[in-house]
């Protein structure tokens, strides 16, 4: 079974994502995980953020991890890899690599780690439908 897909995009760096150092707010990286997300569920139709909202299902965020390597600037060009990382069980995990596109240096690496939720907003101990055949499109 594969288990790794990765999609790679890219996000320029606005003035409203740097701070009193001209570089780009360190929470400025939380969100270029989330474009890297949103990215990754268009490459990879059915597990985007509109597919979850349609099942009725939450995936809110259960752990989250970056280190920070060297600074983006404004106008720069943040390339975002995102890459699934298969795991049993009912979650989605997610590992980042976030590099300064003019020159390839490596600026951040993140993983984060989703969980589900019914309605009810209880966790989901067993996958949702639409997650496992997901993955059964996906993986194989």
């Amino acid at each position: 079974m594969k288990k790794e897909l990765e999609d790679i995009c890219r996000i320029p760096v606005k003035f409203s994502e740097i701070d009193s150092m001209c570089v780009a707010w360190h929470g400025s990286y939380v969100t270029y995980m989330e474009d890297g997300r949103e990215s990754f569920g268009r490459h990879y139709p059915g597990l985007g953020y509109e597919d979850i909202q349609r099942s009725g299902i939450y995936a809110p965020m259960y752990d989250m991890h970056i280190k920070y390597y060297a600074s983006l600037r404004i106008n720069d060009v943040a390339e975002i890899h995102t890459k699934y990382v298969y795991k049993r069980g009912a979650r989605l995990d997610y590992v980042y690599q976030i590099f300064r596109e003019s020159d390839h240096q490596l600026c951040a690496e993140a993983s984060s780690t989703q969980l589900f939720i019914d309605p009810d907003g209880n966790l989901m101990t067993d996958k949702p439908a639409y997650y496992q055949e997901w993955q059964n499109k996906f993986l194989k």
